[in-house]
């Protein structure tokens, strides 16, 4: 039993050792509670600085959304750049632009510099599921061509995309060369093999219970404590009662994945002909890519309980099956769940919540790019250079309405209705 809940990535993980929990205490200049990308990222720039850095976790390295989800590495943030410029100004949203551009560079070198095997490929295409959303598409490269220099994004018409994607449902298309994919819960191990080489010490199966508010701070769990002068909080989804003043920012949301026995060459590559990521522009999204054994990984379909359907296969297959009918004689290998956690506005939520207890979280889909930047940021701004890590954090993000308790009603209501509007024309 390797601690984690069965998939394809567990399956086929590179280097997953057992590590030790706490047992007493120790001190540590930053002591960070989440071993998923935030909290490992974090580590490693930390003891790249020359920190020395103790890492709590609940379960097992990369057990949350970081071990579990898509592995699409996309460009920018969940909401794109117009919708920023809306919100936040020209200024503001090309600032945040160049960070998530530093976001995927640093994935990008951390997986060469380390030699991280986890099957990084180039590429994702937006599939526009509605007629209207193909000219958005067309409009959005010539924006970030012309407004951001971006000259990675090509529109692709619908003739095209149907010799790009094996399924007629799609009227367009956005393809990112400068985005990606890769195995997500190797990409976290190796993470964690890094930081480990670094003098990083992390603990599995240790739960932090509570953290005091003074400097330096007392982090308590079953059975040790770690004092640390600066605290960082790495928990996303799973923060859960630990910290009540940003758990009301976040909602955890359940998301769902199959993998199918492996095709063949010629059989995957006729689903998706030049191996690249793909999701839709639905607002419940679907997304898909091939493993390296040529095994078609499906993702679709949410809910917002504390419990996954019963037959996740059943719940993710029927809606493979309609971007794909031909898939009908498939056998599905794998099935998963994992919990990520959004924002109201779809945009990470960064802060402070004293002196020296700081925190990210909120990613909203976006997090293998988002992350792993968040932890360099967070990295930075232990090191006295905040800039860059203010950047996000200025941006304030609600808490849903109702709190942590009422916060399900309002996006269940939210969350009809924009399905709704995926199936009109």
């Amino acid at each position: 039993m390797s601690g984690h809940p069965a998939s394809y990535y567990v399956a086929t993980a590179k280097d997953m050792p057992r590590r030790e929990p706490l047992r007493g205490d120790e001190t540590a200049d930053v002591c960070i509670i989440g071993a998923g990308y935030t909290g490992l990222s974090a580590a490693l720039h930390l003891a790249e600085r020359g920190f020395s850095v103790t890492v709590l976790e609940a379960e097992r390295v990369g057990f949350g959304a970081s071990g579990r989800n898509g592995g699409q590495l996309g460009s920018g943030h969940r909401k794109d750049q117009r919708t920023l410029e809306e919100k936040l100004g020209r200024e503001w949203a090309h600032r945040l632009w160049a960070l998530a551009e530093d976001g995927i560079a640093t994935v990008k070198e951390l997986i060469a510099r380390y030699e991280i095997d986890c099957d990084l490929k180039p590429g994702i295409l937006h599939a526009a599921w509605k007629r209207g959303d193909a000219p958005w598409l067309e409009a959005e490269a010539a924006h970030m061509a012309r407004e951001y220099g971006y000259e990675k994004l090509r529109y692709v018409p619908p003739e095209e995309i149907h010799e790009m994607v094996g399924s007629p449902r799609y009227h367009g298309g956005l393809l990112d060369s400068g985005a990606a994919h890769l195995h997500p819960l190797n990409f976290c191990l190796g993470l964690a093999r890094v930081c480990t080489s670094k003098g990083v010490r992390i603990y599995e199966n240790t739960r932090a219970t509570d953290i005091t508010h003074t400097d330096p701070a007392h982090i308590r769990t079953a059975n040790g404590t770690v004092t640390a002068r600066h605290v960082v909080l790495a928990c996303n989804a799973y923060l859960e009662k630990l910290e009540p003043r940003i758990a009301g920012r976040i909602m955890p949301v359940n998301n769902f994945i199959i993998a199918t026995e492996p095709l063949g060459e010629s059989r995957a590559r006729a689903l998706i002909r030049d191996d690249v990521g793909v999701q839709d522009t639905k607002f419940v999204i679907d997304y898909y890519r091939l493993s390296a054994d040529n095994r078609l990984l499906f993702g679709g379909g949410e809910n917002y309980s504390a419990h996954f359907p019963n037959d996740i296969a059943a719940f993710v297959r029927k809606p493979m099956l309609r971007v794909f009918p031909q898939l009908v004689d498939v056998k599905i290998d794998y099935a998963w769940g994992g919990t990520l956690a959004i924002t109201m506005p779809r945009i990470p939520d960064f802060g402070r919540l004293t002196p020296n207890i700081i925190y990210a979280q909120g990613y909203s889909g976006q997090g293998i790019n988002i992350a792993t930047l968040a932890g360099k940021l967070i990295a930075e701004a232990v090191a006295g250079q905040a800039e860059r890590f203010d950047c996000m954090a200025e941006i304030k993000v609600p808490n849903f309405p109702g709190g942590t308790w009422l916060r399900y009603p309002g996006l269940m209501l939210g969350v009809l209705w924009y399905t709704l509007k995926d199936r009109l024309p």
